[in-house]
């Protein structure tokens, strides 16, 4: 998954912080609050975010409501699992992001690999660890 450019995220940040859905001129209103853009502008980055992939379209009368085909944060998993592919030994990519992770979202990632482990039934996992944790931490 390649990341998006500049604009493509503008775009693609404004659908999906309105359900993930909109009509050119919606979008454009939106983003003219903020900046100075054209109509073919928005119009060709829809079309081509949706040659890419990112966004499908259906007919609402004359105008196109654009549609994201992913959540952002099913982009940003996207992003992270290419990171983890390009970045050589997947182990290491793995422990320098969580060792850069602040202490408050290693609490969160641990609750999420937690409550995963418990809702898929794995029994085999007894611990957890995810470091920085006071608990853990060396005295």
């Amino acid at each position: 998954m390649r990341p998006l450019g500049v604009l493509e995220g503008v775009v693609m940040d404004q659908l999906w912080s309105t359900g993930g859905a909109g009509t050119v001129r919606e979008v454009l209103a939106r983003l003219r609050e903020e900046r100075d853009l054209a109509y073919t502008t928005v119009l060709s980055t829809m079309q081509n975010l949706m040659e890419k992939g990112y966004l499908s379209r259906s007919s609402e009368g004359r105008a196109h409501r654009y549609h994201a085909v992913m959540t952002q944060a099913e982009y940003a998993a996207g992003l992270m699992q290419e990171a983890m592919v390009r970045g050589g030994d997947g182990d290491l990519v793995l422990l320098q992001f969580v060792e850069r992770l602040p202490d408050e979202l290693h609490a969160r990632l641990r609750q999420v690999l937690e409550d995963s482990i418990v809702s898929s039934g794995d029994k085999s996992v007894q611990d957890v660890d995810v470091g920085h944790d006071e608990d853990s931490a060396p005295a």
